[in-house]
């Protein structure tokens, strides 16, 4: 069952003194339910501007969107009590507690003081913030805000769940944690939409991955099937010396299928193969009858990074893309805006303290 769908979704920016800017260019996406879809892409590419259109944040310009049957366009107000969103920064409360942060959240969606109380201490204990609960977030690491931020937005156990660049800021074991909490959601039922520009994050956690560039979806499969259209296996020697480069060059041009790829140092090479075992087994028989020593020499599939960048052109990055203003200003375009519990551009939570705060700065 297809839990969200998109149909040929536009938005255009007009920035003042530039032209027109295709944040979205007739973009399509299906997601089936309980399952994790990933949207890839380079910076710009119009991840995150997807994400605000599915969350209700901005009106696009053309197409559709449905969530569980309920059209987004028309029916924002049907959509805000069903999803929570994490963004890639986290927005909380400063002042406030980690637990009273989301208490807050849950007396903002009418849970009653009970049963937000209960709900907060059970995220704490998920997130293994139980020793800092009662320390004010402004204390916090940036891995810690990143692990109460998703927490909000789970406060209300949403049946789909936006995470744009879940990951940022935490170190490995935080992410590692973080990947099996996003896991054993979807295990419960929760539909997931990341974005991500971490490959290893979409490798090991998306069941469908849509790589997007300049506001379309150019390719669209599992990891698996993305990394086989990149042409099959590599065949990857690491020389001794790179002396020897030019030999080892000539004899893998003979056995690959492309012409292979060299290392800055000149002792890597690597080279995509039809039937990469035979092709190993006669690279080092040459190899030995040469004498071209070798460190190591293997067979391997190709990374999603490299699928990445061949489809894209760009090389993955992990810094978190800056937002445009103009996407700021679209932020509450549309009917409906700020009635109601809304989510921002994080997830869905009031925060009164931090916009008195600003006011008055």
């Amino acid at each position: 069952m297809t839990f969200i769908e998109v149909d040929h979704l536009t938005k255009i920016y007009t920035p003042k003194g530039a032209g027109e800017v295709r944040a979205l260019d007739g973009l399509d996406l299906a997601v089936p339910q309980g399952t994790i879809a990933a949207l890839l892409g380079p910076n710009g590419a119009g991840k995150t501007t997807t994400v605000k259109v599915l969350t209700t944040l901005i009106r696009p310009d053309a197409g559709t969107a449905v969530i569980d049957g309920i059209d987004v366009l028309r029916h924002p107000e049907r959509i805000r009590p069903i999803i929570g969103v994490s963004g890639q920064y986290a927005a909380v409360d400063e002042n406030l507690t980690g637990f009273e942060n989301l208490e807050m959240v849950g007396r903002l969606y009418h849970m009653g003081a009970r049963a937000s109380r209960q709900r907060a201490k059970e995220l704490i204990d998920i997130f293994e913030l139980t020793e800092a609960m009662n320390r004010p977030v402004k204390g916090f690491s940036g891995g810690m805000r990143r692990r109460i931020d998703l927490a909000g937005a789970l406060v209300t156990r949403p049946t789909v769940l936006f995470l744009d660049e879940p990951t940022t800021g935490l170190d490995p074991h935080g992410r590692l944690g973080m990947w099996d909490i996003i896991t054993n959601l979807v295990g419960e039922g929760t539909t997931v939409l990341l974005t991500t520009q971490y490959l290893e994050e979409a490798d090991r956690l998306a069941d469908s991955i849509s790589v997007i560039d300049e506001g379309r979806v150019i390719a669209l499969g599992t990891a698996d099937e993305l990394k086989a259209s990149s042409g099959g296996q590599r065949v990857e020697i690491n020389l001794v010396t790179a002396d020897d480069r030019e030999a080892a060059r000539e004899v893998l041009t003979r056995y690959g299928s492309a012409q292979p790829t060299v290392s800055a140092d000149g002792r890597s090479l690597t080279v995509g193969a039809t039937d990469a075992p035979a092709a190993l087994y006669g690279i080092l028989g040459e190899f030995a009858d040469r004498n071209i020593r070798l460190y190591d020499a293997g067979m391997r599939r190709p990374t999603l990074d490299e699928v990445f960048l061949r489809m894209t052109g760009h090389a993955a990055s992990t810094t978190p893309p800056e937002e445009k203003p103009d996407e700021l200003v679209a932020r509450r375009d549309h009917d409906g805006a700020g009635h109601g519990p809304h989510p921002d551009e994080h997830h869905a939570k009031a925060r009164p303290a931090e916009s008195k705060q600003k006011r008055s700065a």
